[in-house]
Parts: structure tokens; sequence; C-alpha cells
């Protein structure tokens, strides 16, 4: 039977381990080359449409 401290040893050792190397992954695919396109282009979809509103063919495309 699993107790306490067997779960303590193993979030204290792999699973911090783990922890760590998901954020190193996270900052590296956020900071990854090419991805300044797909920010700048995320960063300015609530200014798209700022002098008129959303046609059906700003939608279809993704304007």
């Amino acid at each position: 039977m699993m107790d306490y401290h067997i779960f303590r040893e193993f979030a204290d050792s792999w699973m911090l381990l783990f922890m760590v190397m998901m954020f190193v992954g996270a900052i590296l695919w956020a900071f990854r080359p090419g991805a300044r396109k797909a920010q700048r282009d995320s960063a300015s979809i609530p200014f798209r449409h700022e002098d008129r509103p959303a046609t059906a063919a700003d939608k279809e495309v993704g304007k």
C-alpha cells in the first residue's frame, strides 16, 4: 500500500523534474524562431475591425 511518504518522495523528485522540464519547454516554444508572426497576429485580434464591423467574408478568410 502506498502512503503519504512515497507520494511525497515521488513529488519531490520526478514530478519536480517533470514540471521544470515542462516550464523550460514552454519558454523555449514561446521564443522559438518564427513565433513572432503568430504572436503579433494574436495580439492584433482586438484591433482588426476597429473602423468597421466584421463581414461574413472577413470571418471566412480569417482576416
